[in-house]
């Protein structure tokens, strides 16, 4: 039994995984995948692949493509989820902004440094014609982090997947002022280049074996019910983001990584557009 890995985060994109785990089906053909959740987010999971402590993190494309620009000896070998990630912008219940507008030059609460959660505040500031150099970060780790500080004033506004935050728009504990989706697919299969160079053929099996799983998880009987149950959402929340995700079995193209490096190197994020060879590989 070859042991590998893996890390995501704890959300409803990764239930494939957490299935095919169950059913075992990597066990069947002598695989035992250890998946472990991160709620810190992107920044997490590329420390992790740096330190040897995961063989493969499920990872936005933007953060992992960042860190593999700054050294980290991974490539990404796969696109997981094909659609944009749709990032609700939020604020406390009480606070004073009702609007993107009226958070310029106000304080961004991010899981981490490199994170999701920070690059997608200097692609928001972008977008809404901002100086990003004037973005101030308050450092949460979490999404119970996140409520605190913005709850308590030691941050102003929060960037996080729209679904898995909606319970607490709902709730009364945040309120969203707008949304800001990828300009990207998503989701991306990173492994550190050490694993693919001593076990090509057992990552290739974990990503013939995911695969499966994504082409036919809409299909999956009362998938709704298990999802909703599972990351406590409401059924037609459940509905709407099923209707939006794509999940994909195919290679990042180089088109598509050539997009997502030149936002980052326009926002100053990465000092120059990379070859596509040091970011990517096909198995």
């Amino acid at each position: 039994m070859k042991t590998i890995k893996i890390v995501g985060v704890p959300e409803h994109f990764n239930l494939p995984w957490h299935l095919c785990i169950e059913n075992n089906e990597f066990e069947a053909v002598g695989i035992d995948l250890q998946w472990t959740d991160i709620p810190e987010g992107t920044g997490k999971m590329c420390q992790m692949l740096r330190d040897g402590e995961t063989d493969i993190a499920v990872i936005l494309s933007e953060g992992i493509v960042k860190d593999i620009t700054a050294g980290n000896q991974s490539k990404i070998v796969q696109v997981y989820v094909e659609t944009p990630l749709i990032w609700g912008i939020h604020v406390g219940a009480q606070s004073k902004y009702h609007s993107i507008a009226d958070l310029k030059n106000t304080k961004v609460a991010i899981s981490r440094y490199g994170s999701g959660s920070q690059l997608m505040a200097y692609v928001n500031a972008d977008n809404q014609g901002w100086d990003s150099e004037k973005l101030q970060f308050e450092i949460v780790n979490t999404i119970d982090g996140a409520v605190e500080a913005l709850t308590n004033g030691t941050a102003d506004y929060f960037m996080w997947e729209h679904f898995m935050t909606k319970p607490l728009v709902d709730n009364g504990i945040f309120r969203r002022v707008g949304d800001c989706p990828t300009p990207w697919p998503c989701f991306v299969i990173a492994v550190r280049e050490e694993v693919l160079n001593e076990h090509p053929d057992t990552i290739k099996q974990i990503l013939e074996i995911i695969n499966i799983k994504t082409q036919k998880f809409k299909e999956i009987e009362k998938i709704e019910t298990t999802l909703a149950s599972k990351y406590h959402q409401k059924i037609e929340d459940i509905q709407d983001w099923l209707r939006l995700t794509e999940w994909s079995q195919k290679p990042l193209s180089k088109k598509k990584l050539n997009k997502i490096q030149n936002q980052l190197f326009e926002l100053k994020i990465i000092d120059k557009i990379y070859n596509s060879a040091e970011i990517l590989k096909t198995l």
